[in-house]
């Protein structure tokens, strides 16, 4: 079985990710998406919200795991058996942060390869970070996040 994970903060989940994963799963049997820490980033989320709503909106994916981990997403790969790492490209700037990363987890290990896919065009300005700055103004983002996301976004910033 050719599985690979799909990390991220995830805060919250888009349709630009669910892009991603369901083109992963074109290429991998399962896909493992996976929350990891990032001590740089300030989440809107609590890790326990973010694992809720990534289960809903991906409920109807078959072969999706939805997991946490406070692991290097090297190490949490090495210990699912995945083959491979996929993340998602959208411009220049995902780029050189990507690879950079893909460095490093190629240090750490060799057998894991980093797969990257490039977001379809429609989807290039969409981030958990646009999405977040659009919603506190009340803009309607409902066209870029699943039902439980935009529901969960207008709870937290007081629309009803």
């Amino acid at each position: 079985m050719r599985r690979a994970i799909y990390g991220g903060t995830f805060d919250p989940i888009t349709d630009g990710h669910i892009d991603i994963i369901k083109r992963a799963l074109k290429i991998f049997d399962e896909v493992y998406v996976v929350i990891f820490h990032n001590p740089a980033k300030h989440t809107l989320f609590s890790v326990d919200e973010r694992l809720d709503l990534m289960k809903e909106a991906l409920k109807d994916l078959d072969h999706v795991k939805v997991d946490v981990s406070e692991e290097l997403a090297v190490e949490y790969a090495r210990k699912v058996g995945a083959c491979a790492m996929v993340r998602g490209l959208r411009a220049t700037q995902d780029y050189h942060y990507e690879s950079m990363m893909a460095y490093c987890n190629q240090y750490l290990d060799r057998e894991i390869e980093v797969v990257f896919l490039m977001t379809q065009l429609s989807h290039t300005f969409i981030s958990s970070s646009a999405v977040k700055e659009m919603a506190s103004h009340h803009s309607d983002v409902s066209p870029l996040v699943p039902k439980c996301v935009d529901e969960a976004l207008k709870k937290k910033y007081g629309q009803s």
